[in-house]
């Protein structure tokens, strides 16, 4: 994972990001939707070149995504951007997704998400190893 830098930061963040279709409805077709709406996702990054997408890939019902996202953009805004983004795109070049979906969003409400980070233990040590006098001993915490 890189590290990241604005004006007064520095950030290691990545999220994990899952959402389904709308009434979980298979239609993430590998060969052409699939195809099309992770074009959508890249579009969003071109965009807010900020953001930066490391993997992407769906199921017949549901998207996951491996993003970075900076500490002043909040998830939900960046999830909003891909959802809009990708449920305009879809609609318009697939007629059936239009016709299966004339009252709004073709995305379940709601998303889920974790973060992807440094190991647990490891920033454990490293705080209970603040403060403490170096005893001329190298430890290995792990980290770079």
């Amino acid at each position: 994972m890189r590290t990241r830098s604005l004006n007064h930061s520095v950030y290691q963040i990545q999220y994990h990001l899952v959402w389904g279709t709308r009434y979980r409805r298979h239609f993430l077709k590998p060969e052409s939707v699939k195809k099309e709406f992770i074009s959508s996702a890249y579009a969003v990054e071109k965009k807010y070149p900020i953001l930066h997408i490391e993997t992407i890939n769906t199921d017949l019902d549901h998207v996951h995504i491996q993003i970075e996202i900076p500490p002043s953009i909040t998830v939900a805004a960046v999830v909003q951007k891909i959802k809009i983004e990708s449920s305009i795109r879809l609609k318009k070049k697939f007629k059936f997704i239009k016709d299966m979906y004339i009252d709004g969003s073709i995305w379940s409400v709601g998303y889920f998400v974790s973060t992807i980070g440094l190991d647990e233990a490891k920033i454990k040590r490293y705080i209970e190893w603040q403060g403490k006098k170096d005893s001329g001993k190298t430890i290995k915490l792990g980290f770079s």
